[in-house]
């Protein structure tokens, strides 16, 4: 296994090395550098392009020189880039990215640039595998239906979206029409009439079925909808939301339940008090952690927290377990992270009227944070930056929710098909066990590629959507570099972009042997 790892290691590095110098010839012979300073009539023109050609590493034209040649730039580079590997400079120059035309730090210009765009990738990357990778058992485990034909309905709809686009409509209705709708938030009968329609007709599609199943969950969405949706208008919830205690209390029992139903079975005592205690444990924490999390000064506090749930998860799930760890640990894992989750969205709806009385409009359709906000308060300048981010988060996550949906249903109809998935069944085991132990973790081979491929093309993707919401961020970096024929933050981008991109292959290759072990001869 250690030999499979480091022939792949060994890889990443070559090919992260053909990428740079390909990358490199293209962009500095894509255009003349300055090509503006020629023209300019200011009587500094002339300094101008001495300054700029040092700052290229070019020879001065007027010298009757050729430029320097293009692999001579690329080493004075690389040797900076390599620098970052030997971080006490005793053997290689100091880490740097190199200048733009402007004389600017490339890289601390990446170093922000690529945390804001991170932020974006990683958590559309997750919505798109969590929300995809369900839809697409459920399609599969129900294939034919209607449930099945809606969502490749949807799913290729999303797929053949172009990015630019849906971006677009996203800041006209999403952004702009929900902040006039937030001078005055108010229900109108035709719009609870909708949506009681419309969760009528789906939730129905979800849960499947008898026809006389289907017509009662239908029945009861249409009374609850039109019941909640008043109700909601009339306590003002939009603009002062909270879950509340009450809510908090049976969400986690009933994600220990459901946890426990899909995972091992009600009937397994064992894991159901596993989950339970967690439950619990996760409640009293909401109460006794209030006043701590309130006076939080940055994520630090926050994120220590939810890792200090998570270990306390798994060690209940390790000690009332019994026989049946395994399973135990997941349901409490699980039901921590998700009680964990709701406990920071109630604190992020306690924030909401605070974010209101700072910034009335909330969804700004420009920049990824909002400048003179007024206060610095924590809870209301992270919720200012969460408000700003979930539009280009949904944008990205559509369009590849898709591939994760078709990909998931295709590989679970094939491993369905295979003679170890009817032994199974033949033996008696219940379809749960089926579907999660046996034929999930055989189709996530496949999955494996797909995940390291998206997230890079994502990356991508994301250049685009960051020019639309006017994100001062990767994608400025590199259009802004283009136009000036300025290879350093050009490179910077793509040498980043395409660390990540071989990392995640890196990655997928590990967990091809992980899930098969056939894989590492």
């Amino acid at each position: 296994m250690l030999k499979y790892i480091l022939k792949r290691f060994a890889r990443l590095f070559l090919v992260l090395f053909g990428a740079s110098v390909l990358s490199y010839a293209l962009i500095v012979h894509s255009g003349d550098p300055l090509e503006d300073l020629r023209e300019s009539t200011d009587a500094d023109a002339e300094f101008q392009m001495e300054t700029r050609a040092e700052q290229l590493n070019l020879m001065l034209p007027w010298t009757d020189q050729y430029y320097l040649p293009w692999y001579e730039r690329y080493w004075d580079w690389l040797t900076g880039v390599l620098g970052c590997l030997d971080p006490t400079g005793a053997i290689l120059s100091r880490c740097s990215f190199g200048e733009t035309v402007n004389g600017g730090d490339v890289t601390a210009q990446i170093a922000n640039a690529a945390e804001i765009s991170l932020r974006l990738v990683l958590i559309a990357t997750l919505l798109a595998i969590i929300i995809g990778v369900l839809t697409g058992i459920v399609s599969a485990m129900r294939q034919y239906s209607f449930f099945d034909f809606a969502m490749s309905f949807l799913m290729f709809l999303f797929w053949s979206l172009p990015i630019f686009w849906a971006a677009v409509i996203a800041k006209e209705y999403l952004a702009i029409e929900f902040n006039d709708w937030m001078a005055d938030p108010h229900f109108s009968q035709s719009t609870i009439l909708i949506v009681a329609a419309i969760l009528t007709v789906t939730v129905p599609m979800i849960f499947g079925g008898s026809a006389r199943r289907r017509v009662a969950i239908g029945a009861t969405m249409f009374v609850y909808t039109a019941t909640v949706m008043p109700l909601l208008d009339h306590m003002h919830f939009m603009e002062q939301p909270r879950l509340g205690t009450g809510f908090i209390i049976v969400g986690s029992v009933v994600l220990a339940l459901g946890l426990t139903a899909l995972l091992a079975g009600l009937q397994n005592r064992q894991v159901l008090i596993s989950g339970l205690i967690t439950a619990a444990l996760g409640v009293a924490s909401y109460f006794l952690t209030w006043d701590l999390i309130r006076g939080a000064q940055s994520y630090l506090l926050p994120v220590a927290l939810f890792a200090l749930a998570i270990a306390v998860s798994v060690l209940v799930g390790r000690v009332f377990g019994g026989y049946a760890k395994g399973q135990a640990t997941a349901v409490t894992t699980l039901s921590g992270i998700l009680i964990s989750l709701m406990i920071m969205l109630d604190h992020y709806m306690y924030t909401w009227p605070q974010l209101l009385s700072a910034k009335p409009r909330p969804v700004r359709t420009i920049g990824a944070t909002s400048p003179n906000l007024g206060t610095d308060d924590f809870w209301v300048v992270s919720l200012d930056q969460l408000s700003q981010l979930w539009l280009p988060t949904l944008v990205m996550m559509l369009v590849s929710l898709a591939t994760y949906t078709r990909y998931t249903r295709s590989s679970m109809l094939e491993v369905v098909q295979q003679d170890f998935i009817r032994t199974a069944r033949a033996k008696g085991v219940n379809e749960r066990t089926v579907v999660l132990k046996h034929a999930f973790r055989n189709a996530m081979i496949p999955l494996a590629t797909i995940v390291a491929f998206d997230f890079a093309g994502l990356i991508g993707g994301a250049i685009v959507v960051e020019r639309v919401f006017g994100w001062n961020s990767m994608g400025t970096m590199f259009v802004t570099g283009l136009e000036n024929v300025d290879p350093a933050p050009v490179m910077a981008v793509i040498l980043f972009t395409g660390g990540i991109a071989v990392l995640f292959n890196f990655i997928a290759d590990i967990l091809y042997a992980v899930l098969d072990p056939r894989i590492r001869v």
